[in-house]
């Protein structure tokens, strides 16, 4: 039998659809030539948000669908997605004071009836905000929320699974073909499979894939760069800033794995997607950003880690990298065996994607959909307010620790659960291998996650790998491949 959809790519875009689309009951196979968010879905601010600086851009409907999925995703992901103050000072503004204070009002307005608070100036009460400051302490606090990019991704990918659809890591597809009503596929697992309808969700290789398979499209793609640092923590608290630069860019700091700061991002295009790599000018750049505005100062040697992820902007015409929507487009060709292919996009929008991408694909395939996800949890989301979660995971295993349970809690949710089931002391849960990493996780990973490498566990599912010793990384490495390879 057919499969009704094959879905190329299993970033954020591709594992929503999937998502929606077997929730739909339609059979689904996702097939990924690397891990799931392996490359740009991993690779973001990790911010769940309207982009307030798309109301520069006049791009009001996409921050109104942003703000209203991010208080839908705070519901459906409180494990993954927490809210975040955001200070907004007004130094080296290019923007005057005027400006600034309409564009938040309206951020608030569009947002509607919000669980975060809304915007307001700075206070001689804020100390906590302006202290990490040099220079002047006028300015702004607004909210948004942060979110673990690539444990969402995978989320949708877990929930899809639940429902049937087959998720296949380390899989590339060799070739495509349309014969008839069908279309006529070939991975490099060596199976040979058939699907009603293909999407082409291959994020910065969607031209590639279109040429490889002679779809048709009018539409292109901007290759766009955003690259990100990790420093020693540059201040305390939860909160993040938000900091305008000369070149009329914003870079954000974010509150990092506990010890550390997140400087991003920057906007560079390229010519492919094999130029992800965070440059020495963009360590420079991203350094010199944040010194204009804390009192610690930091500079390339102090950089812990760095990302860099290759953004496919569907391409508007815009001449500035910066002014490239981060709308998407969703485009079918209907030429034979339908294919949808997905350009652009952004981590906040990706289940109204998916949800608009079943919508358009059961249409043209003659079967009914609805509207699955808007209201569904994630897996791990059934949880109360978190902290009250948090207090019971440590009342019911009080070894983890302050650090671990914390750290537990936010990645697995109510799954913990189920992973900790049989777990009532510390040795039950297997070999440590530093950084509370223990081999009852790292086992979980890769027969629930589809973890295939040490990378996968160190720096997608988690982000242990930036806490471990050279000499624990080494260790975990021997072991997972005496182990599990």
């Amino acid at each position: 039998m057919p499969y009704d959809l094959l879905i190329a790519g299993g970033g954020i875009n591709g594992c929503a659809i999937a998502r929606e689309a077997s929730l739909n009951g339609l059979s689904v196979l996702l097939v990924e030539k690397d891990d799931l968010a392996g490359h740009t879905s991993s690779a973001s601010t990790k911010l769940i948000h309207g982009g307030l600086r798309y109301l520069e851009n006049y791009q009001f409907r996409l921050v109104y669908e942003g703000l209203h999925e991010r208080e839908r995703l705070l519901a459906a992901a409180p494990h993954l997605i927490r809210p975040m103050a955001f200070v907004l000072p007004h130094a080296h503004a290019l923007r005057p004071w005027w400006m600034v204070r309409a564009g938040l009002y309206l951020y608030d307005l569009l947002a509607g009836a919000s669980s975060l608070p809304g915007s307001r100036g700075l206070s001689a009460r804020d100390e906590a905000y302006t202290d990490p400051l040099a220079g002047t302490h006028r300015g702004f606090v607004y909210s948004d929320a942060w979110v673990d990019d690539a444990r969402l991704t995978l989320a949708n990918a877990v929930d899809a699974a639940a429902h049937g659809a087959e998720i296949a890591t380390r899989t590339s597809l060799l070739s495509a073909r349309r014969e008839g009503p069908l279309w006529h596929v070939e991975l490099s697992d060596g199976r040979k499979v058939e699907a009603r309808c293909f999407v082409n969700a291959a994020g910065p290789w969607v031209m590639d894939l279109i040429g490889r398979a002679g779809i048709s499209t009018a539409s292109r793609v901007r290759l766009v760069k955003g690259s990100h640092i990790v420093v020693p923590r540059l201040f305390d608290g939860d909160h993040a800033y938000i900091l305008q630069q000369p070149d009329r860019r914003i870079v954000f700091a974010i509150p990092y794995e506990d010890r550390f700061t997140e400087i991003g991002t920057t906007d560079v295009p390229v010519e492919k997607p094999e130029d992800a790599g965070c440059s020495a000018e963009e360590v420079t750049y991203l350094c010199t950003a944040v010194n204009r505005y804390f009192t610690r100062k930091v500079g390339p040697s102090d950089v812990a880690w760095s990302w860099s992820g290759v953004r496919p902007l569907h391409d508007d015409g815009s001449k500035a990298a910066q002014s490239v929507t981060r709308d998407y487009l969703l485009e079918l060709d209907e030429d034979g065996a339908p294919a949808l292919s997905v350009f652009g996009g952004k981590i906040t929008t990706a289940r109204a994607l998916g949800e608009e991408a079943v919508e358009k694909i059961g249409k043209v395939l003659g079967i009914e959909t609805r509207a699955c996800t808007r209201a569904r949890v994630f897996p791990g989301g059934a949880i109360p307010a978190f902290e009250h979660f948090l207090d019971q995971v440590r009342g019911r295993w009080p070894f983890l620790g302050d650090a671990r349970s914390r750290r537990m809690a936010r990645a697995y949710g109510s799954l913990l659960g189920e992973m900790l089931r049989d777990v009532h002391e510390e040795t039950a849960m297997g070999e440590a291998f530093g950084a509370g990493l223990t081999e009852i996780e790292a086992r979980w990973m890769h027969a629930r996650e589809w973890a295939r490498t040490p990378e996968d566990v160190l720096f997608r599912r988690s982000k242990l790998g930036l806490h471990l010793s050279e000499a624990e990384r080494a260790r975990f490495t021997a072991w997972w491949q005496a182990t599990i390879a």
